[in-house]
């Protein structure tokens, strides 16, 4: 057992400073929907292809769009390969923890200049 012990003291560690070191996600990661205001066209394909029926079009400055709600996603990107116009992307952000599920929706702002989904 001692042989074991100082075998394995002088190791690499298997885990990674995780909150402190930033992790690197790889090639081809699906994470948090990033959704441009201005490139949508109301058209609503990413809410009707969207298999966990997480996405629903809401009326905002009056025009239509999704309202993402990330506790229902499966991050298959289907709404992004729907999207004609290339309104949802992709991102490396896989940080979505959260206490209240209120805070995995994702709200389109009111302000189309912007651009942007805000999370709230």
């Amino acid at each position: 057992m001692i042989k074991e012990l100082l075998s394995q003291l002088f190791k690499k560690p298997a885990t990674s400073k995780y909150p402190f070191v930033k992790a690197e996600v790889p090639e081809g990661f699906r994470g948090k929907q990033v959704y441009d205001a201005n490139l949508c066209i109301s058209c609503g394909l990413c809410s009707r292809d969207c298999p966990a029926k997480a996405i629903e079009m809401v009326e905002v400055d009056g025009k239509r769009s999704p309202l993402f709600h990330l506790d229902l996603c499966v991050f298959c990107y289907q709404c992004a390969e729907s999207c004609p116009r290339n309104a949802i992307k992709s991102s490396e952000f896989f940080e979505l923890a959260a206490i209240n599920k209120s805070d995995l929706v994702l709200k389109p702002e009111g302000n189309a200049q912007k651009g942007k989904c805000e999370q709230q």
